[in-house]
């Protein structure tokens, strides 16, 4: 797994067996950033088959549009569905150089059938619907241990929102494949003890 830092929000890339994953993008207009840190990182984007968004504001998916007209494929989680055009209204408004998401082309999965769908990309681990930052988000855990959250709120900070029952499921659910490391989009990753 490679972290890719080229804006606000960290980005990871996960060379699979049979193919490559994205895990979020950053905001409308860093394509060029976003260039340069693959070309660092010795990523191309043949090497990319899928981007896959922790969620769907603005900081996380303002590439998605411009990656799958390059031709990588959206992997869109069901749960998503409705959310994908959350960020458009933004992007018109601020002006930037956005291209909004056609979600014709997305290999549309559901959270169950993710770990079979990961597995033919050579990547081991699943998707969880983690809802509690927003309907639409989702967290990977791979098998190694390490784990997306998107903008999940710290797990250390969970005991100060002790009446939100959807963030104490999130992270018990999360807990329960022991990840040993979890990546946050916007903070320092981590070490589960």
């Amino acid at each position: 797994m490679i972290k890719l830092k080229y804006g606000n929000t960290n980005t990871f890339f996960i060379h699979g067996n049979h193919g490559g994953l994205l895990v979020d993008t950053d905001y409308a207009g860093t394509l060029p950033a976003f260039y340069k840190a693959i070309k660092r990182e010795g990523i191309t984007l043949k090497e990319i088959h899928y981007v896959l968004a922790t969620h769907y504001h603005p900081d996380h998916m303002g590439l998605i549009g411009q990656l799958t007209e390059s031709g990588v494929r959206l992997l869109l989680i069901d749960a998503q569905k409705e959310s994908v055009h959350f960020s458009d209204r933004i992007f018109d408004r601020d002006k930037l150089p956005y291209l909004p998401v056609s979600e014709s082309e997305a290999a549309v999965i559901s959270c169950a059938e993710s770990r079979a769908f990961l597995f033919s990309l050579g990547i081991e681990g699943e998707i969880l619907h983690t809802p509690s930052h927003s309907e639409d988000s989702v967290s990977l855990i791979l098998d190694d241990g390490n784990c997306l959250v998107g903008d999940l709120e710290p797990m250390e900070y969970a005991s100060d929102y002790s009446e939100n029952e959807v963030l104490k499921r999130d992270w018990k659910n999360i807990l329960s494949f022991n990840p040993k490391t979890v990546f946050y989009s916007h903070r320092p990753e981590t070490t589960v003890t």
